[in-house]
């Protein structure tokens, strides 16, 4: 595994990038850069089965189980990307875009609104059968090609936006704006990431390679040494004997800043993830419907994801078949995540962030990564220290690799007329209501309550009363089709990324415009040819006949 690298690669590294798609830097170096891009979506890949946990009031020893379950699928789901998907180098994790429908799903089994059953298990096994089927109809996108038809309707006044809301919409991440936060921790993390890859960069090769990873140890360390609380003795010095030392932290333990480092000795050594380990998934029709809405949600992101990756690492805009592909496989991983036990996988942004930071876009970087948080999510050590950086520490590093997406997003303009006015307004309504919507979608603490707030029953009601409406089979079908459609809209409407990229999609193709006005003709010239991209399949195939033409 050498360092060199191809005439691509020394391309791409004019554009700022240190390491291309299709370097191989040595694999010491490459597992801490690997490291280093997991730790990026660390805090959301902990929260997502955090939140879901207290939802479903897992109890604590499930609970890291649960969480380590996530650092699993996230590591297999990021080596089927990568290696069989779209191969670009953007991690696998837990999805955001399908929370709000699983807490749905949980809210209505833990008031025993299925079964009787008010448990945690009963809640995630609807959760897991919901997640499967749903993400059978996502892989059936994908593979049919129903996802890439999209690409063609796809311009720089679409995709712009889109991108640029995927780091707004965690402008007011509670790792960030939470009332009691830590600004001198969270400061000190942001200060040494800028400090280190846009001051020192060009001083040594380690502040441009890893200041991700330096700005999060050294502000752990910080926070460690202010947590650290005990009594220590008798310490002699000469022949004079003193008694204990007592060392009261300066983090108390409900401080946002402290390292609980207790628990890492408390955790188990190594944690059997296998299939289906809480049961036999259940199928339930409506948490089928709501969750289609979150992989649809989810699909959206994934597409500006796979642009602002392309972009960055100076490559051709995806074609219509490494988009398939990367949506197909997508699919597959979230039924393995119902399989096993997790709420959904998708492409993560917080990555895409680090490589416009550091410069690293290799794919086998994030395959060795991809390897370490499988070790991670078994033994349970590594997880529980990885799990007591402070959600301060976290917050520094969102808004240093969030801003990168928004201003990566931006960039896009570059290729479109923006003294037009059609476009101007299309890119102002599209950010616009890519903040407001999801932020009105706030108001309501799940599904469930945007559904009283809709009144689904109030409307209902007369229909059955007057008796409108013969047989109780197609008065629930009408029920049930009216949920589906107020929870898709909830769910959708609280993506930021999904409401300014629909709006932006359909004013786009709606309102005339030129192709050298919308940048298509640009754009055009930038997409890779379909033959650009091969599939794990087609690589084997030809390595398969070159072999036997040897």
């Amino acid at each position: 595994m050498s360092g060199e690298r191809t005439d691509g690669a020394e391309r791409s590294a004019d554009e700022g990038i240190e390491y291309g798609v299709d370097d191989r830097p040595p694999l010491g170096e490459s597992t801490v850069l690997g490291i280093q891009h997991y730790l990026t979506m660390v805090g959301a890949n902990i929260a997502v089965p955090l939140i879901l946990a207290e939802a479903m009031g897992m109890p604590g020893d499930i609970t890291a189980h649960f969480v380590g379950t996530f650092f699993v699928v996230s590591g297999i789901a990021t080596l089927a990307q990568t290696t069989f998907g779209n191969r670009y180098p953007i991690v696998q994790g837990a999805p955001f875009s399908m929370l709000a429908p699983a807490l749905a799903i949980v809210a209505v089994v833990t008031a025993g609104g299925v079964s009787g059953q008010p448990d945690w298990q009963a809640a995630l096994l609807q959760l897991q059968g919901a997640i499967i089927v749903a993400a059978t109809v996502q892989v059936l996108m994908g593979y049919l090609g129903l996802v890439g038809k999209l690409q063609r309707f796809l311009s720089p006044v679409v995709i712009a936006p889109t991108i640029a809301l995927i780091g707004l919409a965690l402008f007011d991440a509670p790792q960030i704006t939470t009332p009691d936060q830590s600004w001198w921790l969270l400061g000190l993390t942001l200060v040494l990431i800028v400090l280190f890859s846009q001051y020192l960069d060009i001083k040594h090769k380690a502040f441009r390679l890893y200041p991700v990873i330096l700005a999060m140890a050294l502000a752990w360390i910080v926070a460690a040494m202010l947590s650290v609380r005990g009594t220590f003795g008798p310490v002699s010095i000469g022949p004079i004997e003193l008694g204990p030392i007592t060392i009261d932290g300066v983090l108390s333990g409900d401080h946002p800043g402290y390292v609980p480092l207790g628990e890492v000795t408390d955790a188990s050594l190594l944690l059997p993830i296998y299939p289906f380990q809480w049961g036999t998934p259940e199928i339930t029709t409506a948490f089928v419907i709501g969750m289609f809405a979150g992989v649809l949600a989810s699909i959206v992101e994934s597409i500006g994801d796979y642009y602002a990756v392309a972009n960055l690492t100076g490559s051709a805009a995806p074609s219509e078949k490494r988009i398939n592909h990367g949506i197909g496989m997508e699919g597959l991983m979230n039924v393995f995540s119902g399989i096993m036990g997790t709420g959904g996988s998708t492409s993560y942004s917080e990555n895409i962030g680090a490589i416009g930071l550091t410069g690293v876009a290799s794919r086998y970087v994030v395959q060795i990564g991809a390897v370490v948080m499988l070790i991670f999510g078994v033994i349970g050590y590594f997880g529980q220290l990885i799990a007591t950086i402070p959600d301060p520490i976290v917050g520094g590093l969102f808004i240093a690799m969030f801003a990168q997406i928004v201003a990566v997003g931006v960039s896009n303009l570059r290729h479109v007329d923006l003294d037009s006015s059609r476009n101007v307004f299309i890119i102002g309504f599209a950010l616009f209501v890519g903040l407001a919507i999801p932020e009105y979608m706030a108001n309501f603490e799940n599904t469930l309550a945007f559904r009283d707030a809709i009144g689904i029953e109030a409307s209902i009601a007369p229909l059955v009363g007057a008796e409108l409406i013969a047989g109780t089979v197609l008065v629930g079908w009408i029920e049930a089709a009216a949920i589906a459609i107020v929870d898709t809209v909830f769910i959708i409407g609280s993506t930021g990324m999904a409401v300014g990229g629909l709006a932006a999609l359909f004013l786009d193709n709606t309102i005339p415009g030129t192709r050298e006005e919308r940048g298509l003709a640009q754009w055009d010239r930038l997409t890779e040819d379909e033959s650009e991209f091969e599939s794990f399949w087609e690589r084997w195939a030809s390595e398969d006949d070159a072999g036997r033409g040897r």
